[in-house]
């Protein structure tokens, strides 16, 4: 056996089983772009609505009008985005982690970055617009040396950024009465972002469905080199 098998040997046994996890996570994405483009689509039907002529539900100074029934399902809508969006982190940080512990198996290697950062990478300022990114990409090319990261990674995260960081993404400031005056007044900046979202979640979906492959066939590929060094 060569040096890399033995190193392989040894870990063999040590990987975790990331095809199903990858498929949650992919779905989990798809599922969550899903709910932001029905919230792109309530956000078109207010604006074609159009404001009330009592003003927008936020009136300031702390002051709320009721809500007429296409502003009460809109929060219904978000209310729904919002829990579909952390079951998808759930699922996407349980592949992430599986991701990453296989990629250590294979490559005998530490990760560049350690475990903390799967989960602070996310929430930090500044180090959150490239952290996570580097987590998958690290973990690719400890899977795979010398193969080229999948192009979807790179468009899953730029429009990540642009769709959560965009004032009106993933995380927003402004209430969710505050959005739908937004969406009165100038529904094209929410629009955008719920654009941006809806394409990091599909371009999420392929990054996800691309890495978890190559994992498998670099962890197949070790498993059959293994089974055949073994005596009869």
């Amino acid at each position: 056996m060569t040096e890399e098998q033995d190193q392989s040997a040894a870990h063999w046994l040590t990987f975790r089983p990331v095809q199903v996890t990858g498929r949650l996570a992919a779905g989990g994405l798809l599922l969550a772009g899903l709910a932001w483009l029905v919230r792109a689509v309530w956000e078109i039907r207010l604006a074609v609505a159009g404001e009330p002529g009592d003003g927008p539900p936020d009136q300031g100074n702390g002051v709320h009008r009721p809500l007429n029934s296409l502003e009460d399902s809109y929060h219904w809508v978000t209310s729904l985005g919002a829990g579909l969006a952390l079951v998808c982190a759930l699922l996407f940080l349980s592949w992430l982690w599986r991701l990453r512990d296989n990629a250590r198996a294979l490559s005998g290697e530490t990760p560049k970055y350690l475990g903390f950062w799967v989960y602070l990478g996310w929430v930090l300022p500044v180090f959150n617009l490239w952290i996570p990114r580097g987590i998958v990409a690290d973990a690719f090319r400890s899977s795979a040396p010398g193969r080229r990261l999948p192009r979807s990674v790179n468009v899953w995260w730029v429009l990540w950024v642009l769709g959560t960081y965009g004032g009106a993404g993933v995380v927003y400031r402004d209430s969710t009465d505050e959005l739908i005056g937004r969406a009165y007044s100038e529904v094209w900046p929410l629009l955008a972002c719920d654009a941006a979202v809806v394409g990091a979640a599909v371009a999420g979906a392929l990054a996800v469905r691309a890495v978890t492959a190559v994992q498998v066939e670099r962890i197949r590929a070790i498993r059959a080199q293994v089974a055949e060094s073994e005596p009869v």
